[in-house]
């Protein structure tokens, strides 16, 4: 009986997130869709940064969903936190916190695979509420994976006024 509730009451925690700098909490499903998507080249000639990157593009045109990690809906953390984890690193669940893992990098010196940091929101006591995935990095042209709440799973360019200014900091996970 005590291995049941115990079982139970984790279970309970992982399931339980947090996303984007909200405090509410969301259960979540179990899902299979961290199937890894394979490019035409071979994928063991592919570095582990290009194979995440391959994974969240094939989220592109998914709807925003809170709290979402599956093609039927997916939040901006859960982005991230399902195509890192696709590829056994394990991240937080939440914005905020992944910004606490990695090294900081400068905008200088970005590449494929790292993650960008946003405070999207005026309310609430938490700086960082966002976080996209830079899927290409020249001197030139910063463009990043996310999910937005009106358009969901986007690509993005930085150079836009709005993320632009927006922007806290990027961090290096690979």
């Amino acid at each position: 009986m005590n291995k049941k509730l115990l079982f139970l009451f984790t279970a309970t925690i992982i399931l339980t997130f947090t996303n984007c700098g909200s405090s509410k909490k969301v259960k979540t499903r179990k899902t299979s869709s961290t199937k890894v998507v394979k490019k035409k080249e071979d994928p063991k000639k592919m570095s582990k940064a290009d194979n995440i990157v391959a994974f969240a593009k094939q989220f592109k045109g998914v709807r925003y969903k809170w709290g979402g990690t599956t093609k039927s809906g997916m939040d901006c953390s859960g982005l991230v936190f399902e195509s890192y984890r696709a590829h056994d690193i394990y991240l937080p669940r939440i914005s905020r916190d992944m910004a606490k893992k990695g090294k900081k990098v400068s905008l200088k010196d970005l590449k494929e695979g790292d993650l960008l940091f946003f405070k999207t929101s005026k309310r609430g006591r938490h700086r960082i509420n966002h976080v996209g995935l830079v899927i290409k990095s020249t001197s030139k042209n910063i463009e990043f994976i996310h999910s937005t709440s009106s358009k969901g799973v986007i690509i993005t360019k930085f150079s836009e006024t709005y993320w632009n200014k927006a922007f806290v900091e990027a961090r290096r996970i690979l």
